[in-house]
């Protein structure tokens, strides 16, 4: 409707002037009416050259103050003839009106300000701003003095306004014919081809942009926590065994066979293959001996160990199920000091919900040397929290079954202007460390953190299933910038 409108006025017409005022005339929406006309130019069916009207219009303030008044006005009528303590006027009206129309007040010496009291100046007063305000609204004109008095307010904004004038192009027609886009078998058997017009090729037009891979957000926090542990000489772990045995991922950690945690409300247990058989014998029968009746100064559980429980496979709950594979192997040569490190996905069987799921990602760092001691952990452990950006840490006792001494690691977030949680710690137990053939003088202080954490602080996000599972915005993984560690972020 609206192209055969334009064709046909110009039949007759030299010039259609401005495209505002004859989609009024049409009835039509004017963006409407600039999409044809963008496309009837490109084609030559008509030229258009770019139009533009600048007016006055209200701003969301200015519009407010055409209903109720301005503020000083709305100040004046506040105050009763008798006048009004300062207290009891700020109670009266809204305080953004308060303030503004204080100083206008005063401006306009319509009121005065005493030490006790606030009371008028004059009897009556004019809302110039007001009529000035509905002047703009029915597009009457002001004087420059005028407006520039009610932009400095910020009351009204310069709102432009573009369209197009139109004429005849070199290739106007009364009615567009369709261009063809493609030639087809059946146009060069029937000759239909040489009575068609063709779209012309755009050889400078791009194609569509290629896609490439793109890091998660998940991928490019872990490899800054990578970068640090590599920078105070840490090694990484193998992480790449999912499925562990009950052995290492709990027992070889001195964690009794009847935890809460062992059982299938918390674990993720296999059906098939459901055991293991490969399991150090000689190792295996020390760590039942510590469990049962003790050793290394300790007494033990004190119950019946069964090996069946620790052949069920599982999805390994902790990375330290490594640790532990790592440490036994260490145990296996000369002794040698070593700094490890792992950062991979760990399995619970928990609700699912904004801050929790079943899946997730571990960061643990442990430190294995003769003569280590509880300053040591907190010495490393204020090192690397350092290296993230956070400088105030606190440490509260806590209980592991593998570690003693544990503890808590918080730290101040300048955010919620309090001490939070950010990771636990501990040093490993003798019962774990010696059945592994480790020397007596060797100790292991250790620790760990959530990826998921500090990664949802840095990027904004407030619900782990927005970062992490099938209800991730790809969007989100396209477009994400590199957020560096550091204080402002997650400390």
């Amino acid at each position: 409707m609206a192209e055969n409108a334009i064709l046909g006025f110009l039949q007759y017409n030299e010039e259609i002037p401005d495209s505002g005022r004859f989609a009024e005339t049409l009835g039509v929406d004017h963006n409407l009416l600039v999409n044809v006309i963008k496309s009837l130019h490109g084609f030559k069916l008509v030229d258009a050259e770019d139009i533009k009207r600048e007016k006055w219009v209200l701003t969301d303030e200015g519009k407010s103050y055409t209903v109720a008044g301005s503020p000083e006005v709305q100040f004046f009528f506040a105050i009763p003839p008798e006048g009004i303590s300062r207290e009891e006027l700020q109670r009266k009206i809204d305080p953004s009106v308060y303030k503004i129309g204080l100083s206008q007040a005063v401006k306009n010496k319509w009121v005065e300000v005493g030490k006790l009291l606030v009371s008028r100046k004059v009897q009556h007063v004019e809302d110039r701003v007001k009529e000035l305000l509905l002047q703009v609204q029915m597009g009457e004109a002001l004087q420059l003095e005028e407006i520039d008095s009610l932009k400095r307010r910020k009351l009204i904004a310069l709102q432009t306004w573009k369209g197009y004038s139109l004429r005849k192009g070199p290739n106007y027609a009364l009615k567009r014919t369709k261009a063809a886009t493609d030639l087809t078998r059946e146009q060069l058997q029937r000759g239909e081809w040489k009575d068609l017009e063709f779209k012309d090729y755009n050889f400078s037009a791009l194609g569509q942009p290629t896609e490439g891979g793109h890091l998660h957000p998940l991928l490019k926090v872990r490899a800054q926590f990578r970068e640090i542990f590599l920078e105070m000489g840490f090694e990484e772990m193998p992480t790449n065994n999912f499925v562990e045995s009950s052995f290492w991922n709990f027992d070889a950690l001195f964690q009794p066979q009847q935890h809460p945690a062992r059982d299938s409300h918390d674990t993720f247990f296999l059906q098939v293959p459901s055991t293991t058989k490969k399991l150090p014998e000689d190792y295996l029968e020390r760590v039942q001996k510590v469990h049962e009746s003790g050793g290394y100064g300790s007494k033990g559980y004190g119950y019946v160990w069964k090996r069946e429980e620790a052949e069920k496979n599982l999805l390994r709950t902790h990375t330290t199920a490594v640790s532990s594979r790592m440490l036994y192997l260490l145990a296996q040569k000369p002794f040698t000091p070593k700094r490890y490190f792992s950062i991979d996905r760990v399995f619970r069987n928990e609700a699912v919900d904004r801050t929790h799921l079943a899946e997730f990602h571990q960061i643990e760092g442990l430190v294995c040397d003769r003569g280590l001691t509880l300053g040591d952990l907190i010495g490393v452990l204020n090192d690397f929290f350092s290296r993230l950006g956070v400088s105030k840490l606190r440490f509260k006792p806590a209980y592991n079954p593998y570690t003693e001494p544990s503890m808590e690691i918080f730290s101040y977030h300048e955010g919620f202007k309090k001490w939070v949680e950010v990771g636990n710690s501990g040093m490993f137990r003798p019962e774990m460390l010696r059945p592994m053939g480790l020397p007596e003088d060797v100790n292991v202080i250790a620790w760990g953190l959530s990826l998921e954490r500090p990664t949802m602080i840095l990027y904004g996000i407030d619900n782990i299933r927005d970062l992490f599972g099938h209800k991730v915005d790809l969007g989100l993984i396209k477009k994400n910038p590199i957020c560096q560690l550091g204080i402002k972020q997650i400390d």
